[in-house]
This record gives C-alpha cells, structure tokens and sequence, in this order.
C-alpha cells in the first residue's frame, strides 16, 4: 500500500501532476491516495521530500486463507461472443472446484451480453456474475479492472483465473496489484496440492524448465492460462445454474482513456489456433526450400503449416507460422513435427495435440518422448512416400 507521511509532504502537487492513474490529489495541503492507485512506483520516485512510501511487508498483504472460497474465471467477452479461452478455463476451474468442494463461478461483463451468461453455465459454471452496461461496450484496463476488484473485494474467492490473452494480460495484474495478491502468468497447467493451494505451473528461464509456483499467504490466488491448452467441457444445454445480473450503479466504471475506434484486422490466412490439421517443420528442413514438401503435405490433408522458432529465427517462414512458448499455442487433431528436435519451449505450445507424429531421424531426439507415433528416419525420404501413398488415395 501507498503511505504518505504527513510530516515530509509539502502539498507541492508534484506528485498529482505524476499520477498517470489520477490516484493522488493535494487537498488542504497535503497528499492523499484513491483506491484508483496500482502502486505503480511513480509518485515515490518523484517525491523530492521522501514523503511517499510502497509498504510491501508481509503484513500488507498476508491474509487469512480461511476468509476465502470459491473458484472464479473471467469469461472474456467481445465482439458479440465470449472468448474460446473462457470455456476452456471453466473446464479447469470445474476441476479445481471439485478438488475443493466449492462453487464455480464466472464473471461476464461487457455491453449486449444477450444471454451469453447461460452459456457458461451449460460449460461448467454454477454462478455467472453479470454486468451489462453501455460504459462497458469498449475495453478499458481502468473500468474492467475497477469491476473485477470490487467484485473479489465483496465475495472472496480463493482462486482467480483469467485467459493469458491480450485482455487479460492489460487488466489482470492491476486487479493483483489492488488486491495484494501474486499472480501467475501464461500457466500451462493448474492443479490443487496436497495443502489445497493452488500449484501453478508454467516455463521459465527461457522455457528451459517448468516452475510450479504457490502462493500460501495472499489470496486470492490469482493465474493467466495459455489459450489452448485447457481442455473445455461439452456443453451440457440442461444445467442448471445461478445468475446475479449487477447494477452498474455500484461500480466505478470511469475511464481515463477513450476509445476512439476499434478496428479488426482482417482474418489472418493462417488460422492455427483453428486446425485441426498441423503440419510443422523444424531446423531439419534445412532450408526454406523445406516448407514446399510441408505446404504439399498439408494441402492434401486440409490442415495448416507451422514451425518452430528456429526456422522462424533463421527467417524460412513468417512469425505468424511459429507455434511454442513465444508464438501460437495449438490443440489439433493430428499435429505431425517434421525435422523438430522437441525443445520445452516447442513442447508448450502444441502438447495438448490428440495424435502427435513425429518425424525425424536422430532417434533420441526429445519429441519421440511425447509421440503418439514416432517415424525414425529422413523426413525427405519419408514425406515424399507418405504425400505419393494420399495422392494414390485420392484418386
């Protein structure tokens, strides 16, 4: 939290001026703090008297775990639909929740819900609070953030999950901040451990390993999960659950920032996030000459072609194209590797595949550890028969 210390401040204004937040304003001559403040650091750094200080200690934080309960997802909501990421968080969270013996809740805001709220109820939700308002119709880091906060405040849940997307990665950790709490980006697996804390796994160190993180003394327990890589429930059209739709009225839902126009870009030709199919090539492709037998091989199957990172550094193929921990994460069908080795950082972003092939020809390479199918050999002796053996098919 932000202390002011009435004895150094001046009331010289500096500190107002700075706030890019509108969280500090001069009255009667001395500083005082709104519940609008991230802690963002600025203030004190501009303090020339030394009056500003961030306490940090655990007693700012640490909070009694007994107080909350419940398991709570942010159903993220635009452009008319709720995102794919929100059913695939409710299919954790209805994991987790059961672990715990507790609720399922999701938070929908937004402008024109409809009847969306249903909709992640019949995907796992027990309960779906509901704002719906014209101040929500465009997305703000300020207004969202302000409405999940309040609602965490009010209702204390104990775990907190949202999607790893560009909306949640905006607000989400203003809302961490607000509340004291840690907050887990980009997990890639979720799971309640044996002292009914939240384990939170994701890569770190350049996706060299995969960290399990706890946070035991703050709550809520807050995660951003990969898109992709939960798997959503089938919907389920005779459940049964609760809806409390919220007056605006009790929210702040001011915002600094206005949103002048939003624009869609136009649908990207490469859809991975879609495939079903996925043919990927790697650094044994050699060149990228490579991806010719690739883009063939993927045709014929009616699937999308993607890479690792190191073709997509060497500057073969587009970024676009790039599947792992810095580029797409990807859940088909068949996933077939041609030519990759299966570093971690690859692995992360196309593991939750149904069948994997791998090709390659260094038969300990890591990717076999993880294969459905594993084929030792050339991929340029391999592919050219398998692509002959579908045209034969075809015909």
């Amino acid at each position: 939290m932000l202390e002011i210390d009435p004895q150094l401040c001046t009331g010289c204004g500096v500190c107002e001026d700075n706030c890019a937040f509108g969280a500090i304003s001069v009255v009667n001559g001395l500083a005082q703090v709104k519940e609008q403040c991230t802690l963002c650091g600025n203030c004190v750094d501009n303090c020339e008297a030394g009056a500003l200080l961030i306490e940090q200690g655990e007693a700012a934080v640490k909070v009694n775990p007994a107080d909350y309960a419940g398991v709570w997802i942010y159903a993220e909501f635009r452009h008319g639909e709720i995102a794919p990421v929100a059913f695939e968080l409710l299919g954790i969270g209805r994991r987790l929740a059961a672990a715990r013996g507790v609720q399922l809740a999701a938070v929908l805001m937004g402008y024109d819900l409809q009847d969306k709220a249903q909709e992640l109820i019949w995907h796992g939700a027990d309960e779906v609070f509901q704002l719906d308002d014209p101040g929500l119709k465009d997305f703000t880091d300020e207004a969202y953030g302000n409405v999940l906060a309040h609602l965490i405040k009010e209702h204390k849940p104990e775990i907190v999950l949202a999607g790893a997307t560009a909306i949640g990665r905006s607000f989400i950790p203003q809302v961490a901040t607000s509340m004291g709490a840690g907050l887990t980006a980009d997990c890639t697996d979720l799971a309640i451990g044996e002292d009914g804390n939240l384990l939170q796994t994701r890569p770190a160190f350049g996706g060299n390993i995969m960290a399990t993180i706890v946070c035991p003394d703050t709550r809520p327990q807050m995660a951003t999960v990969r898109p992709m890589v939960m798997t959503a429930l089938p919907p389920d059209k005779g459940r049964q659950g609760v809806v409390h739709k919220l007056d605006a009225g009790a929210f702040n839902l001011a915002a600094r920032v206005k949103v002048l126009a939003s624009v869609i870009t136009a649908p990207d030709k490469v859809k991975l996030a879609e495939a079903e199919i996925v043919v990927a090539g790697g650094r044994g492709l050699e060149s990228a000459k490579g991806f010719a037998l690739l883009n063939e091989l993927a045709d014929l199957l009616g699937g999308s072609v993607a890479a690792s990172r190191a073709v997509v550094d060497a500057g073969w193929i587009d970024y676009p194209y790039q599947v792992g921990q810095t580029g797409k994460t990807v859940a088909p069908k068949l996933y077939i590797c041609c030519g990759i080795s299966g570093a971690i950082q690859h692995l992360v972003g196309m593991q939750s595949s149904e069948v994997i092939v791998a090709i390659n020809k260094d038969p300990a390479a890591p990717i076999f550890a993880i294969a459905t199918y594993g084929i030792v050999g050339d991929l340029f002796e391999v592919l050219p028969r398998l692509i002959t053996e579908l045209k034969n098919r075809t015909l």
